[in-house]
Protein backbone atom coordinates (compact mmCIF):
# COMPACT_ATOMS: atom_id res chain seq x y z
CA UNK A 1 0.00 0.00 0.00
CA UNK A 2 1.08 3.31 -0.64
CA UNK A 3 0.13 6.36 0.65
CA UNK A 4 -3.06 6.97 -1.51
CA UNK A 5 -4.49 3.61 0.30
CA UNK A 6 -4.48 1.73 -3.08
CA UNK A 7 -2.35 -1.14 -3.84
CA UNK A 8 0.50 -0.56 -5.49
CA UNK A 9 0.78 -2.23 -9.26
CA UNK A 10 3.48 -5.48 -8.96
CA UNK A 11 6.82 -4.54 -10.05
CA UNK A 12 7.11 -0.61 -8.81
CA UNK A 13 9.32 -0.03 -6.37
CA UNK A 14 9.02 3.03 -5.04
CA UNK A 15 12.05 5.34 -4.46
CA UNK A 16 14.36 3.43 -7.35
CA UNK A 17 16.82 5.91 -8.93
CA UNK A 18 16.52 4.21 -12.03
CA UNK A 19 14.07 6.62 -14.42
CA UNK A 20 11.18 4.07 -16.10
CA UNK A 21 9.41 4.93 -18.89
CA UNK A 22 7.48 1.65 -19.02
CA UNK A 23 5.61 -0.20 -16.02
CA UNK A 24 7.72 -3.02 -15.22
CA UNK A 25 6.65 -6.90 -16.09
CA UNK A 26 8.33 -8.21 -13.02
CA UNK A 27 11.19 -7.15 -10.55
CA UNK A 28 14.44 -5.59 -12.94
CA UNK A 29 17.03 -7.81 -11.43
CA UNK A 30 15.25 -10.58 -13.44
CA UNK A 31 15.31 -8.59 -16.95
CA UNK A 32 17.69 -9.16 -19.85
CA UNK A 33 18.88 -6.33 -21.74
CA UNK A 34 18.07 -7.31 -25.90
CA UNK A 35 19.05 -3.58 -26.70
CA UNK A 36 20.52 -0.49 -25.94
CA UNK A 37 21.22 3.09 -27.94
CA UNK A 38 21.82 6.22 -27.08
CA UNK A 39 18.54 7.65 -28.80
CA UNK A 40 15.62 7.42 -26.98
CA UNK A 41 13.30 7.55 -29.55
CA UNK A 42 14.95 4.29 -30.73
CA UNK A 43 14.49 2.62 -27.85
CA UNK A 44 10.54 3.36 -28.03
CA UNK A 45 10.81 2.01 -31.12
CA UNK A 46 12.00 -1.23 -30.33
CA UNK A 47 9.75 -1.52 -27.20
CA UNK A 48 6.72 -0.59 -29.78
CA UNK A 49 7.47 -3.61 -31.80
CA UNK A 50 8.06 -5.84 -28.65
CA UNK A 51 4.72 -4.68 -27.00
CA UNK A 52 2.87 -5.38 -30.45
CA UNK A 53 4.29 -8.69 -30.36
CA UNK A 54 2.81 -10.18 -27.17
CA UNK A 55 6.36 -9.35 -25.62
CA UNK A 56 6.26 -7.16 -22.37
CA UNK A 57 9.28 -4.74 -22.23
CA UNK A 58 10.48 -2.12 -20.27
CA UNK A 59 13.01 0.86 -21.25
CA UNK A 60 15.55 2.08 -18.70
CA UNK A 61 17.24 5.12 -18.96
CA UNK A 62 21.25 5.13 -17.82
CA UNK A 63 22.87 7.19 -15.59
CA UNK A 64 21.79 10.98 -17.49
CA UNK A 65 18.66 12.11 -18.63
CA UNK A 66 18.81 11.88 -22.56
CA UNK A 67 17.71 15.64 -22.75
CA UNK A 68 20.04 17.23 -20.49
CA UNK A 69 23.31 15.08 -21.28
CA UNK A 70 22.75 13.76 -24.34
CA UNK A 71 25.20 10.97 -25.09
CA UNK A 72 25.61 10.53 -21.57
CA UNK A 73 24.22 7.03 -20.27
CA UNK A 74 22.25 5.38 -22.44
CA UNK A 75 18.55 3.83 -22.52
CA UNK A 76 18.13 0.19 -22.75
CA UNK A 77 15.38 -2.29 -23.84
CA UNK A 78 14.61 -5.28 -21.30
CA UNK A 79 12.54 -8.08 -21.33
CA UNK A 80 12.04 -11.19 -19.59
CA UNK A 81 14.50 -13.69 -19.57
CA UNK A 82 11.66 -16.67 -21.58
CA UNK A 83 11.31 -13.69 -23.72
CA UNK A 84 14.70 -12.21 -25.05
CA UNK A 85 15.70 -14.53 -27.53
CA UNK A 86 12.25 -14.11 -29.35
CA UNK A 87 12.73 -10.53 -28.84
CA UNK A 88 16.06 -10.51 -30.25
CA UNK A 89 15.20 -11.75 -33.42
CA UNK A 90 12.46 -9.51 -33.68
CA UNK A 91 14.81 -6.87 -33.14
CA UNK A 92 16.90 -8.05 -35.61
CA UNK A 93 14.07 -8.70 -38.43
CA UNK A 94 13.10 -4.66 -38.02
CA UNK A 95 17.21 -3.53 -38.68
CA UNK A 96 17.35 -5.70 -41.85
CA UNK A 97 14.04 -4.76 -42.67
CA UNK A 98 15.20 -1.16 -42.27
CA UNK A 99 18.44 -0.97 -44.16
CA UNK A 100 18.43 1.82 -46.57
CA UNK A 101 17.86 0.37 -50.50
CA UNK A 102 21.30 1.21 -51.64
CA UNK A 103 23.23 -1.25 -48.54
CA UNK A 104 20.60 -4.14 -49.60
CA UNK A 105 21.05 -3.91 -52.93
CA UNK A 106 17.71 -4.33 -53.55
CA UNK A 107 15.45 -1.87 -55.11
Amino acid sequence: MCCTGKAQPAGLHPGKTENNMATQPQDDTELVEVFDTQQESEAMVVHGLLEAAGIQAIITNLDAPQDVFPGVGGVLVRVAPEDAEQARQIIEEFKNNSAPEEETGVA
